[in-house]
C-alpha cells in the first residue's frame, strides 16, 4: 500500500464544485491488473468538464479526471506487462468513471494499457495524449480518403487548442499547406511558428450559415469545434474532399443539408479515441514515434498538480494555447 497525491473534483455544500488536493491510498483505487505509477499525464477539455462536475462525462464523485496517463507498471498480475515496464494509457474508462490520470497512481485493466513506443520518451506521450492521437487519426482518416499534399490547402478549426494544435504541427510536417482557424487574433505568431501558412478568423468561418452551399475552398479539413462552422467547412470543401470531425466546442448541432454530399461528393468523416481498439491504438502510437514524430515542445505548458486548477479554468474560458503536461512524477 501507499500513499499518493491525487486532485479531486467534489460537489461543494453551496452546489458548484471544487478541484482538491488530497492524499489517497492504492488500495483506494479500483480493481485492475496494472498498479501504474504515473508520471505525466495532460489536460483535456473532457479532463475540465469532469473536473467541474459535469455528469454527461463522470457519474460519480468525488473523483478524479485524467483520461491520459503515462508510467511505470509497480505491481501486475498479468504475464503481458511485467514490473517496470513503462506503459501509455489513454481513452476508455480512465478518467470518467475510473480515477485517472490527475493522480500519482492508477490501477486498470491491462487491455488499457500499451507499452511505451521506443520513439518516444513518457513525457513525449503525454505531450501527445488523447489529442495528439485524436489529431493524428484525423490526418490519417483524411490521407485513407484520399488526401496528398498537392491537393491543395487543409483547413484545421480551432486550430490553437490542443487537437488543432498538434494538427497544424503534424500536418506542416507532412508536407501540406496549412490554413489556421481561430478566434484568438492574438495568436497568430503562435500558429505561424507551428507551420500555418494561413489564419482564417473564426469570424470568417461563422458566415453563410443561412446558405446551402458556400464557395469551394479546402482540399480536407480538420475540424476541432463543430457546430455551425463544422457545416459550413462542409459546405466549402472541394469536390470529393472530406473534413474529419473530432470536436463539439462549437456546439453538438448544426443546420444541414444535404446539398453538399450530393452536389459535391464530399465527405463528412468521424473520428473518436476513446474506445478504439488497443491495436489501432499502438499501431497510431508506432507512427507517432517513428514516421510521424513532430516536435511540439513549442505548445507545451508544463506544470504541476497544484497548477492544475488554474489551467482547467483557462481551458474551459476558451484562453488555454497548445498543450498542457502535467508533471506528477
Amino acid at each position: 500500500m501507499s500513499t499518493f497525491k491525487a486532485l479531486q473534483a467534489r460537489a461543494t455544500e453551496s452546489g458548484g464544485f471544487e478541484q482538491v488536493i488530497v492524499s489517497r491510498e492504492t488500495e483506494e483505487l479500483p480493481a485492475g491488473d496494472l498498479l501504474i505509477r504515473v508520471h505525466y499525464s495532460s489536460l483535456n477539455f473532457k479532463d475540465a468538464l469532469s473536473a467541474t462536475g459535469n455528469r454527461g462525462v463522470t457519474k460519480n464523485f468525488p473523483h478524479t479526471p485524467g483520461i491520459d496517463a503515462a508510467g511505470v507498471v509497480e505491481a501486475s498480475t498479468v504475464a503481458e506487462f511485467s514490473v517496470g515496464d513503462e506503459v501509455i494509457v489513454t481513452g476508455y474508462d480512465l478518467g470518467m468513471n475510473t480515477a485517472g490520470g490527475f493522480g500519482q497512481y492508477i490501477r486498470v485493466p491491462a487491455p488499457w494499457a500499451i507499452k511505451r513506443p521506443k520513439g518516444l520518451s513518457l513525457r513525449e506521450t503525454m505531450v501527445l495524449g488523447t489529442a495528439g492521437m485524436t489529431a493524428a487519426l484525423c490526418i490519417e482518416k483524411l490521407e485513407q480518403a484520399g488526401l496528398t499534399p498537392d491537393a491543395g490547402t487543409v483547413l484545421v478549426t480551432g486550430a490553437t487548442g490542443g487537437v488543432g494544435s498538434v494538427a497544424v504541427a503534424l500536418l506542416n510536417q507532412l508536407g501540406y499547406r496549412v490554413a489556421a482557424a481561430t478566434g484568438k487574433a492574438d495568436q497568430e505568431a503562435f500558429l505561424r511558428q507551428l507551420g500555418a501558412q494561413e489564419i482564417v478568423s473564426r469570424a470568417a468561418l461563422e458566415e453563410g450559415t443561412d446558405k446551402p452551399l458556400l464557395k469551394e475552398q479546402w482540399a480536407a479539413a480538420v475540424d476541432c469545434v463543430g457546430g455551425d462552422i463544422l457545416f459550413n467547412v462542409v459546405k466549402s470543401l472541394r469536390y470529393g474532399s472530406s473534413v474529419a470531425c473530432c470536436g463539439l466546442t462549437a456546439g453538438t448541432s448544426f443546420k444541414g443539408s444535404v446539398l453538399p454530399f450530393i452536389l459535391r461528393g464530399v465527405n463528412l468523416l468521424g473520428v473518436d479515441s476513446v474506445e478504439l481498439s488497443l491495436v489501432a491504438k499502438a499501431s497510431m502510437w508506432d507512427k507517432l514515434s517513428l514516421q510521424w514524430k513532430v516536435d511540439l515542445e513549442s505548445l507545451v505548458t508544463e506544470v504541476s498538480l497544484a497548477q492544475l486548477p488554474e489551467s482547467i479554468d483557462r481551458i474551459l474560458a476558451g484562453k488555454q494555447v497548445g498543450r498542457v503536461l502535467v508533471d506528477l512524477s
